[in-house]
């Protein structure tokens, strides 16, 4: 998984970013960022993922949906700008 600032923004060059150029390298999914968010937030979002994905043998997507609704129900990081810029690219599965 890549975690960086805007890492979903692309350009003339790669049309998702570094995301992009993940998945053209072989990665069968990516988690990107469209804006930069808190550090806070991106760890929560990112252990959350692993966290669910590993334990609970969930698809991607629903361990990302789960990561970003457990951000959604706390108390400060509820905001959508802290959760809701986070896409899974490729795979879902």
């Amino acid at each position: 998984m890549l975690s960086a600032c805007e890492i979903a923004v692309g350009d003339n060059r790669a049309a998702l970013g570094l995301a992009g150029v993940a998945l053209k390298a072989g990665a069968r999914s990516a988690i990107a960022r469209l804006w930069q968010i808190s550090d806070e937030a991106t760890v929560l979002i990112i252990d959350n993922f692993y966290e669910h994905s590993s334990s609970e043998h969930l698809s991607n997507a629903q361990a990302l949906r789960i990561a970003q609704t457990e951000l959604i129900n706390s108390e400060r990081l509820s905001h959508p700008t802290d959760w809701a810029p986070f896409l899974l690219i490729g795979n879902w599965l």
